[in-house]
């Protein structure tokens, strides 16, 4: 399952990918999910993107699937609204697959136009929400503490050369 993975940008320079972290299904999903705001706070982030597929992330979070699936989303984020963009596609079999292993790969189909301020799943639509509040964290560093924080709590954080120092 690929991971979601959110992208904060602080006036249009990427600070980089932050992946969410190992999820138990369930609760434990839809906060680790929302969770990958708190690098896009603590950068001071004017924009985000995040991606997700719609049926592994509803499977982790038990809710119901909202819209095609299986589907790529991403949510291109700022604080006045979103847009939100689909990408369904078809799982075909590889045919040549190495080892005889079971290998799909996507058919990507059409994809619908996107839509601005469409619904988001709780999770996602929490992320997105929580990536303009600023964290109110007493540190002299409140993003480098906030990284570290996350890598040891398991997300997988690679910032842009800009945000790492």
């Amino acid at each position: 399952m690929p991971r979601p993975v959110i992208m904060p940008l602080v006036r249009g320079e990427l600070v980089g990918l932050i992946w969410v972290r190992p999820l138990e299904v369930g609760e434990d999903a839809m906060t680790g999910i929302a969770q990958l705001s708190n690098i896009a706070a603590a950068a001071g982030a004017d924009e985000v993107v995040l991606a997700w597929e719609t049926g592994d992330v509803a499977t982790a979070c038990g809710v119901p699937a909202v819209g095609p699936a299986p589907c790529l989303n991403m949510v291109h984020a700022t604080e006045d609204g979103h847009v939100l963009h689909q990408f369904p596609y078809a799982e075909e079999a590889l045919a040549d697959a190495p080892g005889g292993k079971d290998a799909r790969e996507p058919r990507w189909l059409p994809a619908p136009e996107p839509r601005q301020d469409a619904e988001l799943i709780p999770p996602v639509r929490a992320a997105v929400s929580f990536s303009f509040t600023p964290l109110d964290l007493d540190h002299p560093s409140p993003f480098g503490v906030t990284v570290v924080l996350m890598e040891e709590d398991g997300f997988t954080v690679r910032l842009t050369e800009a945000f790492a120092r």
